[in-house]
């Protein structure tokens, strides 16, 4: 197997997951903070596709697989949730809903 071809793929990772990481540390829209937060998910599974693609195992493949599984319900229940905001306070500026602030 090629090195450099692994070392691509985790860099093209690192690369997404600090765009995400920037989308949500500085947007205030909470539609486009759950895209980054979808970005940085897809950075991690690129990455453990890219360890089962250098160790030749199913391992990243499988994991990959649940996570996406387990993200996709995490993305339905998050766009429910965007819709309620929405229509509750006709925006969707996490700056004007002081009640999800922890």
């Amino acid at each position: 197997m090629n090195p450099a071809v692994y070392d691509l793929l985790i860099g093209l990772a690192v690369v997404l997951f600090a765009i995400g990481l920037a989308g949500v540390a500085l947007r205030r829209n909470a539609l486009v903070m759950v895209m980054c937060l979808e970005l940085m998910i897809n950075a991690v599974v690129l990455s453990f596709v890219a360890g089962a693609w250098r160790t030749q195992t199913l391992g990243g493949a499988a994991m990959s697989f649940f996570i996406f599984v387990a993200v996709t319900c995490e993305v339905a229940l998050a766009m429910a949730l965007l819709v309620l905001l929405s229509r509750r306070r006709g925006s969707l500026d996490l700056g004007s809903a002081p009640e999800l602030k922890g």
